[in-house]
């Protein structure tokens, strides 16, 4: 039997305001055709879904064509809800979908899915305060919830068991894009929580990572944030009879990466052409902050979509608040501007603030 292993999809997501449909849209394609082309037995997608609990249409009709399309290939797909998903939304239809297998209810978690030989439990998103009173728990925490869930699941007589789970693994490598999940400051559960499986699909973490053998996060399809340049973006193939796992990396419709510089250095390095097309976050490290940086830079790297100022030798030191009382507005907010900038407002910024100044003058009055 040969499995997919992808999660955190996240439809409905934006990156900086660019809309990731298109992207998303082209994870789908190459989803489908790997399922064809690998002769994929059984998807498994572990949680975060949607972005959010009410998704846009078009998200819901992205994750509609493409259960649809896996099912039209003979493909069984195990879906659980993710910290970003309604599991009451998610969850509708639950057991009316023919190859559609979804897992929202904690109370499910060990009900198995049962292809073959094969138990898959889908262990949904467990907040701890929502199960600790109907199960009994000692304290409020994500260890005690996954543990519990896992003790039924290694009680089911089953003679093989894939769990899919959306938990952070202590070990595991977090990316500026997931939400917190802490409770008491506590966010993670031990890797032991999941002995006695044959596979676990893990969700929630968005770099794939290899926690044992047997437990792995596949990482979310596409960069979520830039934090994840590094990333190499795909899902895991594995086949529980040949006990061989590969990692499938997956369509980069725009990479996404991270430059750091003097403006005129990064206008002018022969180096970073191949960046051009990139999603980028940029840090200029000028000792005064330049004019129309933005639209500067976009003018070699059209999709800059970050900006941000580190002068060189600055490290450490903090903008000081200017004396307000009994100052004119307009001292005030020229203060600002060099304060941030490093060099005094010149004439015509002047000239708009002081119009700025007068206008909401006149606004008060009035």
């Amino acid at each position: 039997m040969r499995v997919l292993h992808t999660s955190d999809w996240h439809l409905g997501r934006s990156f900086h305001r660019e809309s990731l449909l298109g992207a998303q849209a082209a994870f789908v394609d190459h989803l489908v055709e790997t399922v064809r082309a690998e002769r994929v037995d059984v998807v498994l997608v572990s949680g975060d879904v949607y972005d959010r609990a009410l998704p846009p249409v078009d998200a819901v009709a992205l994750c509609n064509e493409a259960l649809a399309r896996l099912k039209a290939l003979g493909a069984h797909t195990v879906l659980i809800s993710g910290n970003h998903d309604s599991a009451v939304r998610l969850g509708f239809g639950a057991d009316l979908m023919e190859r559609v297998h979804l897992r929202t209810d904690p109370a499910r978690a060990w009900d198995p899915v049962t292809i073959g030989d094969v138990a898959f439990f889908g262990i949904p998103y467990l907040e701890p305060e929502l199960v600790r009173g109907p199960w009994e728990l000692a304290e409020r925490s994500h260890t005690a919830a996954l543990s519990y869930a896992m003790e039924r699941v290694r009680a089911h007589p089953a003679a093989r068991r894939v769990v899919l789970a959306h938990a952070f693994v202590t070990g595991g490598e977090a990316s500026d894009s997931e939400r917190d999940i802490s409770v008491g400051g506590v966010s993670h559960v031990p890797l032991s929580a999941f002995d006695g499986a044959d596979y676990v699909a893990l969700g929630h973490l968005h770099g794939r990572q290899v926690m044992s053998e047997t437990v792995r996060y596949s990482g979310s399809p596409i960069a979520y944030s830039f934090s994840e340049a590094g990333h190499l973006k795909g899902s895991w193939l594995a086949d529980l009879d040949g006990g061989r796992t590969e990692f499938v990396p997956a369509p980069v419709p725009r990479p996404v990466a991270r430059l750091r510089g003097r403006i005129d250095d990064l206008l002018t390095d022969a180096r970073l052409a191949r960046h051009e097309d990139h999603w980028l976050q940029v840090t200029l490290t000028d000792p005064v902050r330049p004019r129309e940086a933005m639209e500067r830079l976009r003018g070699r790297f059209p999709h800059t979509l970050a900006l941000a100022f580190e002068p060189d030798g600055a490290a450490g030191s903090a903008p000081q608040a200017p004396r307000i009382a009994g100052r004119a507005e307009i001292e005030v907010a020229l203060d600002f501007v060099r304060e941030v900038r490093g060099e005094q407002a010149d004439d015509d910024e002047r000239r708009l603030l002081e119009e700025a100044v007068e206008a909401c003058r006149i606004r008060e009055s009035a």
